[in-house]
């Protein structure tokens, strides 16, 4: 893995070095030539450029077993790789260099892969920290030189300094959807080591930058500020550097649990304009005193990173399940005893909810008294609002509602965020946005609706602003539906959502809810964007980065700005150049195919009485629970069958045991129905013409040449236990054959013909791969045995299951996207 990603990067430097006419196929100049090439003007490509608002939210990583131990040997051997490659290297520091490899992998080798304890979701935060801190503290500023290079070239303006076309944002420590871990002190834990670790690394640049900055020359406004110092730009960035000390000492007395008051009186910074305003002022000076040269070197690195990263590093995010808010008003109003004879307030009929909340909305005085509390478990629910009331407004990303269903769960929401401020008597600038997340096939479909009806309520209306946020969720829908149901269904709804808000002047940003795995909605981010609903993108997109991609995109810095470059160009290529919309013939396709997956992919998954049974006995599902994954339980609840198993376990254990059960199946028994029909013609042009649908075939293709029907024959050969499932077994491998057969006549090519570097991947791994899934299926029946012996505490089970864990995480390693 490591070998192969080093070789990605090789690639992208060799691309860059290239001349202008070899330039590589996806950089911002190519892009920029063919928009121009088009007829679109530079003054349209500028102002959208420097409107762009792209946000990539990083969340946890819950399917990564490795420890921090091994992932920094491997980022040592990740280091040594690149130094090896130096063409100029002498002899003697290549040998030193290839003995220190052997020595690191060595050291890898002989340390334990597994974690003995889970990662809590302070952990969490810091490992995605760590990510900024090694690479994209300074990736960002060398990707917006070269925009901003580009742009001088192409369309003969400069980059704004203010222009933050891509930020970065975080569910890690505010995801408590399911998640008891994730309390009210772990939010705050998380936002004050973000501000440390923002103020900890500023502080470094700014002291770096004073020692540059020695010239004596000076505009006015320094000379006036430094009191006509020898050295005025070093003296007047002195207080900026303190301040910053201050603020990281602050940072660390909240985390030591002191009041930290000592800092505060020195001088703290707690606004973006403190830290951005004397940079700007010293930039301003140096080119008034003609060292353009100089302003435009480290300076202006440090003022992109205060301008995308600021204080609080990146955007910390909030959510929560709507049930939640619904058992805490319950409580409230119960213990209050208020509106008793209507009963509990998650019962009321959806239109008495909202004429509630919107009188409470509208009141002057609170409903919740001021020492108000339960006595229960919501009251961690009401001191997450309060927590988040009292923070600055830069610090916050968005408060996502999850399963959103109606429009009284936002009312409710904002309703809890009003009563916080009051509580914690807190001046808010700006509430946290609101954003509910359409998770099911049901609510997707319903989506629209929904968001009618809060529009349609004219407080709300003038609330947002003319500003609002929806998330699209594409995990829980393909558990929900299959593959191609919850695909046509988020299509769908982004159409619907993109036309009422234009309806109502409410500018739109879609909030993509995107996976690892093509069964989460995972896959090139790039020709997902592109193959977005007409419209849908105008320069505001939100995606989520989930934990297992992020190493893999931004571990590198070349590969971090590559990945930036392909998220900025293809969104402005879908700004300025939105596909065109499907003719009625493909959408009435699209229709058939998405109500023959889910009727197929309901029929085994919900409906078949045998299979959570088979589906246990099949896969790792139960022995994945051993691993020390992420700080989130396996399931939103405890008992309960598919429904109430997380997205990633369940694709997690499919893909243990290649089946990859949720990516294909019903869509690729869908496609097979219509390829037999009068209608196969018409699939082979949808496959041509229309960009979307060609992706969702290639995602299929993808996801089909990882799964193989020999070893999960062995699978269902070595661990069903009842004679009555192996004919389950046996469908399902004809199945999968019958899928993988399919997409190759849709394609008229092999798998992954047209994909040589992915297919070649691929092979690469598997001889690597199948002796662990032998082994692992090996592993599950032992420890099987052992456990209907009650024999867990015996020093066998306890080897068998480290050694069932290690497999795990090899399997996982070679198969890459997994979750």
């Amino acid at each position: 893995n490591i070998a192969e990603q080093h070789h990605r990067s090789r690639h992208v430097r060799a691309a860059s070095a290239l001349p202008d006419g070899e330039v590589h196929p996806d950089s911002m100049t190519q892009i920029l030539v063919a928009l121009a090439e088009q007829g679109i003007d530079n003054a349209k490509i500028v102002s959208t450029i420097e409107s762009l608002s792209i946000q990539l939210v990083l969340t946890a990583h819950p399917t990564e077993i490795s420890r921090r131990s091994i992932i920094r040997k491997h980022s040592d051997i990740q280091q040594i790789l690149q130094t090896l490659d130096q063409a100029d290297l002498p002899a003697q520091e290549r040998a030193a260099q290839e003995r220190r490899l052997e020595r690191r992998i060595l050291a890898a080798w002989n340390t334990d892969e597994i974690r003995r304890e889970k990662p809590t979701p302070v952990d969490e935060a810091k490992w995605g920290f760590a990510t900024i801190e090694n690479t994209l503290w300074n990736a960002v500023p060398e990707f917006l030189r070269s925009l901003d290079s580009a742009m001088q070239n192409q369309c003969n303006q400069s980059l704004p300094l203010h222009a933050a076309p891509i930020r970065f944002a975080s569910w890690m420590g505010g995801d408590r959807d399911g998640n008891p871990n994730v309390t009210a002190a772990v939010t705050e834990e998380v936002l004050v080591l973000a501000r440390w670790q923002a103020a900890d690394l500023l502080y470094r640049d700014i002291d770096e930058l004073r020692a540059d900055l020695s010239m004596r020359k000076a505009n006015a406004d320094l000379v006036d500020a430094t009191n006509n110092h020898a050295e005025p730009y070093r003296e007047f960035l002195r207080p900026l550097r303190d301040q910053l000390a201050n603020t990281r000492a602050w940072c660390q007395a909240q985390l030591d649990g002191h009041s930290g008051h000592k800092f505060a009186q020195q001088g703290i910074l707690t606004a973006n304009d403190q830290l951005l305003e004397p940079l700007l002022r010293v930039h301003q000076s140096l080119i008034d005193s003609d060292m353009r040269a100089i302003a435009q070197g480290s300076l202006l690195n440090v003022i992109r990173k205060a301008v995308n990263f600021g204080l609080f590093l990146l955007k910390l995010d909030i959510r929560q399940e709507s049930s939640q808010h619904l058992e805490l008003m319950d409580v409230i109003l119960a213990q209050l005893q208020l509106y008793s004879e209507k009963g509990a307030f998650s019962q009321w009929s959806e239109q008495d909810k909202q004429t509630f909340l919107l009188d409470e909305l509208e009141s002057k005085r609170p409903l919740i008294p001021f020492h108000f509390k339960t006595g229960s478990h919501v009251d961690e629910i009401l001191l997450t609002f309060e927590t988040i009331a009292k923070q600055p407004a830069d610090a916050l990303g968005a408060y996502i509602i999850s399963m959103a269903k109606r429009p009284s769960d936002v009312l409710l929401v904002r309703l809890l965020q009003k009563e916080a401020a009051a509580r914690t008597q807190s001046c808010i600038e700006r509430y946290q946005p609101i954003v509910p997340l359409f998770e099911t096939l049901e609510d997707l479909n319903n989506a629209a609706d929904t968001m009618q009806a809060l529009f349609d309520v004219q407080w709300y209306l003038d609330d947002v602003n003319g500003q609002h946020q929806i998330m699209i969720g594409y995990s829980d829908s393909a558990k929900d539906a299959g593959f191609f149901a919850a695909a046509w269904a988020q299509y769908r709804a982004q159409e619907q959502l993109t036309e009422l808000s234009k309806r109502y002047g409410v500018e739109l940003t879609l909030f993509h809810g995107r996976g690892g795995t093509v069964s989460r909605g995972g896959g090139p981010a790039q020709a997902a964007i592109l193959t977005l609903p007409p419209g849908s993108v105008d320069g505001r997109i939100r995606i989520t980065e989930q934990g297992e991609v992020i190493q893999f995109k931004y571990g590198i810095r070349e590969l971090a700005i590559h990945n930036l470059e392909l998220y900025l160009s293809s969104t402005l290529q879908a700004t300025l150049q939105p596909p065109t919309a499907p003719n009625p013939q493909w959408r009435h396709v699209m229709d058939q195919l998405s109500t023959q997956c889910a009727t197929i992919y309901r029929d085994l998954v919900r409906h078949n009485p045998d299979f959570v049974r088979y589906f246990r006995q099949v896969t790792p599902e139960q022995e994945l629970a051993r691993l020390m994954l992420g700080s989130r339980p396996a399931k939103r609840r405890k008992g309960g069958g598919i429904e109430s198993l997380r997205a990633i376990p369940w694709v997690f254990a499919w893909t243990q045991s290649r089946l990859m059960l949720p990516a294909w199946y019903g869509a690729s028994q869908a496609l097979q129905t219509m390829l037999d029909s009068d209608q196969a013609n018409l699939l082979k042009e949808m496959t041509q013409h229309w960009d979307y649908f060609k992706t969702l075939i290639n995602m299929q293709e993808m996801v089909l040449s990882k799964a193989q029907p020999q070893l999960f024959a062995y699978y269902s050969h070595r661990l069903v236990t009842e004679q009555s499932l192996t004919t389950l077994s046996e469908q399902l491998i004809l199945d999968l054959d019958q899928a993988q057969s399919t997409i190759c006549e849709m394609q008229q090519h092999p798998l992954l013909a047209d994909h040589l570097f992915l297919a070649r991947s691929i092979a690469t791994r598997e001889p690597y791969i199948q002796p662990l899934h032998v082994i692992q299926v090996e592993l599950m029946r032992r420890i099987r045995e052992l456990e209907q012996s009650d024999a867990q505490d015996s020093i066998e089970y306890r080897a068998i299951e480290q050694a069932l864990m290690v497999s795990i995480t090899g399997i996982a390693a070679g198969i890459r996207n997994t979750g």
